[in-house]
């Protein structure tokens, strides 16, 4: 323990960080470790990285370990440090520990999450315990700590769970709540102003938070009654700090971060963005939005803030208003020309331009300027910029019933700008700019980031402004207009993709690979970004554009998304462009087997760029698409053309080789799934470069990492389909039942992919042998039952059970399984199958009926312990449970989408989210079509009344004693059929 300041030295330093974090990992499940380490942080003796770094060491154990099921914390330490973070948090109120007191804050939200309040109950009373009549220091860091655990309410789905957890707080908080509030306003809105004036206003900005977490769900009783207090026109807090800017915290007009009176203003207005959205009827009490909506015009009406520090606030106050429009509660302020007018003139025209600071972002900090723009993706949520919120004014009053009036007022403005551009092409560029985004605003009714404009206003004719205006944008050649012009065209571009045709949109692609090519940052990102989204355009289930569509652009095109992605230099700057990779990978998944010809140049190209970005791993987007890339190559060149495989073999083994042996983890699980993805595309036999493999594969370390372990699972499960025998012979399969017994089935992470690995190894290892192993097996199964059951694990427990019974494997019958149970126990089948089983069948997906189904039926009619008593009493519950699957066929048969799905649609990599070691970073284009493991079963219901007729005679016997209402109608249905039962 006494190395722990020198661990968290050495993890700072990049040489010796993985060395330091694997000893730290080891030491943290140790007794005493987290005391250590709170007091470590807590000691002033030590230098403040040291100490920053033990916070966060601290935030991530509180993350990723607090309910490890490997190497558990001890729950004693646990208990220890609940009880200790708050008086810490308070010990840290000192300013100059403001980072370290942030990392104790989220370490308490982080426990919070999870033991809050069943094993925390006394937390909300530490804190209200802690709370200071005069030192504002520590009320800050409280009320920080408290947000942080109410912060989580705002985004979780309405239960009674949830419900229980905030009445248990506002039971206790709420009054401690309304009078620091007040007692803080007083304070703040009295003259003379205070001396410690700022932190005071840290203070009331953390309070409004906190009345945003309590309102973020329902109206509590409280706030209700205090509603006047807050809201009431002249008197209420939230109007009074409206006009309120002290002399004492106005920042410099060049100051970037916002002030603390324009942080506060932004939150009251979220605050009235949020009742108009859930409290329409508390609101119409009394003319608050009135008074809000007056606020805002004398805030920022005709620019009266123009500076950047004030961008978040006055994009807040817009939103306000459109959200106030959209509503539809407050038409009388909004519905005349004049006020339609007077708000386009003094709010949406002043703000729709680009800044000096927007352009200075556009050359500097290229990468910054296109998350932002590309944040307005349609929902309101997602405003970024001042411009933004000035387009989504417009927006809302184009879908609010205002649309004539707004399209004609704007009308006016759009063709003065284009005037303005013509009559000085050179100089007035910005007016152009300016018109694009006013008409892109206009015509948008509806749109979604990954879709684009889904419907346009009527009123306004998209593609005749293109080809009028923005087509010959498209088409300058290179430095004849200014660049931001071409943003604007292939921005246009990809924002009305749905509204052209294929063939308008065939044509522009040649114009968008021109701009590939071009030197600045933002245009040939943005034509990257533009040519991935026409490609991901889908008319229902189906991909518009499809292999023959590009063939003759692929190869340029990924030349040249791969020379901007080569010629970035360092690993960081080459990975940080994630949009250029995924154009790749999109051209790669769309061309398919045209890249044939040069699949060799692009494959080591790839990796190439793999082994640069692999010195220093930076950006999981970027890994996600590169891998996804080679993955997607192998997939389709080798499907065309089988004989490539050994080219990809030779290529990859080299680098992946490295990846493992180095141990770079982000990579690893991208690793296991390709090498999976090859041996799966040998039909037949394991070549030795694999089997060299397999030994380490088993090794415990390559499991530790939660990452790599369903690629681990689909790399074994190959090797099973292939080599199981030789595995058998070598004693290996004892090492894979090792790991599934030791390390899958116990972790109720893991348990999923146990059972996955174990379905493969029934498959594929001869029962005779692996009859040696399977009671200990099962009885693994049973104890996991017994200590820690959850519902997903049921679930899995049965549906692997009806797996066994239902494969078609020579000697694997039913009473393979059954007589494993019975051997552990007399008559402990029966009350797996009515107690499991039975209760579960109805609750399988549909991808698992048939299955059920076929285990089911083989049970009742080929297992000869099923018909000996006193296991028969369990047969009729399990027959009638086959009926009920036979009540609903629609789930037993194939849907035309997944027999006609290709694996790599299945995932729309938009949704990716891809991360490092938490999450398994899943390849889409790894996975392959869905294999079922009982297609010997055409018709499951041919399958039972065959197997009937061929049943033992007991089986008709105990037929004929079936439930009158429900087993005899239906087997009276199958002898209509012709199935001679009876």
């Amino acid at each position: 323990m006494s190395n722990i300041a020198s661990l968290l030295q050495a993890s700072l330093q990049p040489a010796s960080r993985k060395q330091a974090e694997q000893q730290l990992h080891a030491l943290a499940s140790q007794q005493g470790f987290l005391a250590h380490l709170l007091t470590l942080i807590l000691d002033g003796s030590y230098d403040q990285s040291t100490r920053l770094a033990g916070g966060i060491y601290l935030k991530n154990i509180s993350k990723l370990r607090w309910e490890e099921d490997d190497a558990p914390l001890p729950e004693a330490d646990k208990a220890a440090l609940r009880s200790q973070l708050v008086p810490a948090m308070i010990a840290l109120s000192d300013p100059t520990v403001k980072a370290i007191r942030a990392q104790i804050a989220e370490s308490v939200a982080l426990i919070a999450e999870l033991d809050f309040p069943a094993k925390w109950t006394d937390l909300i009373d530490q804190l209200i315990l802690s709370l200071s009549k005069t030192d504002y220091s520590i009320n800050v860091g409280v009320l920080q700590t408290a947000h942080s655990i109410f912060n989580q309410w705002r985004a979780q789905v309405r239960s009674d769970e949830l419900f229980t957890e905030i009445n248990f707080v506002l039971s206790r908080f709420m009054q401690p709540f309304l009078d620091l509030s007040n007692q803080t306003a007083t304070i703040l809105l009295s003259s003379p102003a205070p001396p410690n004036i700022a932190i005071v206003t840290q203070a009331q900005i953390i309070l409004v938070d906190i009345f945003y977490d309590f309102t973020c769900q329902d109206l509590p009783p409280g706030i209700e009654d205090a509603h006047d207090s807050f809201f009431a026109p002249q008197t209420g807090l939230f109007q009074r700090f409206m006009s309120w800017d002290p002399a004492e915290l106005r920042s410099d007009p060049d100051e970037t971060q916002p002030s603390l009176p324009a942080q506060l203003k932004t939150k009251i207005f979220e605050i009235g963005e949020l009742y108009i959205k859930l409290f329409p009827d508390q609101l119409s009490r009394s003319p608050a939005v009135e008074g809000f909506v007056q606020s805002v015009w004398e805030l920022i009406g005709s620019n009266k803030l123009p500076g950047v520090a004030d961008d978040s606030l006055v994009s807040q106050s817009l939103r306000f208003i459109s959200t106030a429009i959209r509503s539809g509660y407050y038409k009388s302020l909004f519905s005349s020309r004049d006020t339609i007018a007077s708000l386009v003139q003094g709010v949406i025209i002043p703000n729709i331009g680009l800044r000096d600071h927007e352009m200075e972002q556009f050359e500097d900090e290229p990468l910054e300027f296109i998350r932002l723009d590309l944040a307005f993706g349609g929902s309101a949520s997602e405003v970024a910029t001042r411009r933004q919120a000035a387009a989504d004014v417009l927006q809302a009053l184009v879908s609010s019933g205002y649309q004539t009036e707004a399209t004609e007022i704007v009308g006016t403005w759009i063709t003065s700008g284009l005037q303005q551009y013509n009559s000085n092409p050179a100089q007035n560029w910005k007016a152009k700019d300016s018109a694009i985004y006013l008409l892109t605003a206009v015509a948008t009714e509806a749109s979604t980031t990954q879709h684009g404009v889904t419907s346009t206003n009527a009123l306004v004719d998209v593609v005749k402004f293109f080809s009028e205006h923005v087509y010959q944008d498209l088409q300058a050649p290179a430095g004849s207009i200014h660049e931001i012009l071409y943003v604007d065209a292939i921005r246009f571009l990809l924002t009305f993709r749905n509204q052209l045709t294929r063939n308008q949109l065939l044509s522009v692609l040649p114009l968008l690979v021109r701009h590939l090519n071009a030197d600045h940052y933002v245009t040939y990102t943005y034509a990257a970004i533009t040519i991935d989204r026409i490609l991901s355009i889908k008319k229902g289930t189906q991909l518009l554009f499809s292999q023959a569509d590009i063939h003759d652009l692929a190869a340029d095109l990924l030349n040249a998304l791969l020379n901007k992605i080569e010629a970035a230099g360092p690993p960081e700057k080459v990975a940080e462009n994630d949009h250029l990779m995924k154009c790749a990978m999109r051209i790669i998944v769309t061309a398919r087997q045209t890249l044939t010809p040069v699949y060799q140049q692009v494959l080591q190209r790839l990796v190439t760029i793999l082994g640069v970005i692999a010195k220093n791993p930076s950006n999981p987007n970027f890994d996600q698409y590169i891998f996804e890339s080679i993955s997607a190559l192998l997939r389709f060149i080798v499907g065309g053309t089988p004989s490539t495989l050994p080219t990809f073999e030779q290529t990859l083994f080299g680098p992946f080789t490295f990846i493992l042996q180095q141990d770079i983890d982000q990579y690893i699980p991208y690793v296991f799934q390709i090498l999976a993805q090859m041996l799966e595309a040998h039909s037949t036999g394991v070549p030795s470069e694999y089997r060299s493999l397999l030994p380490f594969l088993l090794t415990p370390t390559c499991w530790q990492q939660k990452g790599s372990i369903p690629g681990l699972v689909k790399l074994l499960k190959a090797f099973l389909a292939r080599d199981a025998a030789e595995m058998v012979k070598t004693g290996q399969i004892t090492a894979v039942l090792a790991v599934i017994q030791q390390r899958l089935i116990p972790s109720k992470i893991n348990d999923g992919w146990g059972f996955e690995l174990l379905q493969s190894v029934v498959q594929h290892v001869p029962p005779a042998q692996l009859k040696q192993y399977f009671k200990a097996v099962v009885m693994t199964l049973l104890t996991r039952m017994q200590t820690s059951k959850t519902d997903k694990y049921v679930y899995l427990f049965s549906h692997f059970l009806l797996f066994t019974m239902a494969v078609n494997v020579d000697g694997l019958g039913p009473d393979y399984v059954i007589s494993a149970i019975e051997e552990i126990q007399a008559q402990l089948w029966s009350q797996v199958l009515v107690n499991f089983i039975i209760p579960q069948v109805p609750k399988m997906p549909h991808k698992d009926r048939k299955v059920a189904a076929v285990g089911l039926i083989r049970m009742l009619t080929q297992s000869r312990i099923m018909l000996t008593p006193p296991s028969t009493q369990s047969w009729h519950p399990a027959f009638v449970s086959v009926i009920k699957l036979f009540s609903e066929p629609q789930y037993l048969a194939k849907s035309k989408d997944e027999e006609q799905s290709t694996g790599i649609t299945e995932i729309d990599f938009e949704e990716q989210t891809a991360g490092y070691q938490a999450a398994y970073s899943r390849l889409a284009a790894a996975d392959g079509a869905p294999v079922d493991p009982v297609a010997y079963v055409r018709d499951p219901q041919d399958f039972l009344g065959q197997a009937l007729v061929k049943a033992d005679p007991r089986v008709r016997g105990l037929l004929a004693t079936g439930d009158e209402k429900v087993v005899q109608p239906f087997v009276q249905a199958l002898v209509a059929s012709g199935y001679a039962i009876q």
